[in-house]
């Protein structure tokens, strides 16, 4: 039998350039169990923007005192290879945060498989009225206690992930895999 392994990825930022991430979460899936969780906030070294604070509710105040993400990529750095698998639900902008903070600090690009959950979703489930990540898990079923606080954002996206894989298999959702970067 063949199991998932993957981390599913999600960030928030402060403001509209993708490289103001102020908080991170990584959920780790091994076996198709969730194995462990990394939260943390991140001080974007940028001013916020209000509409982006109204959406996650993070402040400056609150990641005053948090790593700036050179400090924090040392313990990052260890779940992006190239043989692993990075899940997101709306990964063209969960990979796009990540590839232009990399770049705004100069820290390289790292190789790795990235699918994106939107997009499965959008294809095994075209009856929904829309694929947003509470619509999905309204209608599967899955729990998303705080929507747009990134650890339970990637929990969520896990969980849509192990859903998809026990309803339509593996060799399904194995043809969404892209390499990111």
């Amino acid at each position: 039998m063949i199991f998932l392994n993957f981390i599913a990825m999600d960030f928030e930022t402060a403001a509209p350039a993708r490289a103001s991430a102020c908080s991170i979460a990584l959920t780790v899936v091994k076996n198709d169990i969730i194995t462990d969780e990394l939260y943390s906030l991140i001080n974007p070294e940028t001013d916020f923007n209000w509409r982006n604070v109204k959406v996650h509710g993070i402040h400056e105040q609150d990641v005053a005192d948090a790593p700036t993400f050179p400090e924090l990529w040392p313990v990052l750095e260890q779940f992006f290879r190239p043989d692993q698998l990075v899940v997101a639900h709306n990964a063209n902008f969960d990979n796009s945060v990540l590839k232009k903070t990399l770049e705004r600090y100069e820290l390289g690009r790292l190789p790795y498989q990235t699918l994106d959950t939107l997009k499965t979703s959008k294809s095994f489930y075209p009856e929904y009225a829309n694929h947003k990540l509470n619509t999905i898990c309204d209608n599967l079923g899955i729990e998303l206690e705080h929507h747009h606080n990134a650890l339970d954002d990637s929990r969520a996206c896990a969980n849509i992930l192990l859903h998809e894989e026990n309803q339509f298999g593996i060799d399904a959702i194995s043809s969404f895999i892209r390499q990111a970067g």
